[in-house]
């Protein structure tokens, strides 16, 4: 998952929005795309992407994140 994430922050282009992707990928699985989601957020943390746009959905009494877009900073 790591590698996905890591993959799609170098994929981007600075200042660009770029949506973390699930069609086609193990991030189909949403709890897997949450974690994921969750990593990226991290990522903002330390500076490295802007989280522009984030939507929740409930699934089995959990918020999980269902759809995260981003824009690379550094």
């Amino acid at each position: 998952m790591s590698t996905l994430v890591h993959s799609a922050y170098l994929d981007s282009s600075l200042g660009e929005l770029t949506e973390l992707p699930s069609a086609g990928t193990s991030l189909e699985n949403p709890y897997v795309y949450d974690s994921a989601a969750r990593e990226l957020k991290q990522m903002a943390d330390r500076g490295l992407v802007r989280i522009v746009d984030e939507q929740a959905a409930e699934r089995s009494g959990d918020q999980m994140i269902s759809r995260i877009r981003f824009v690379r900073v550094r």
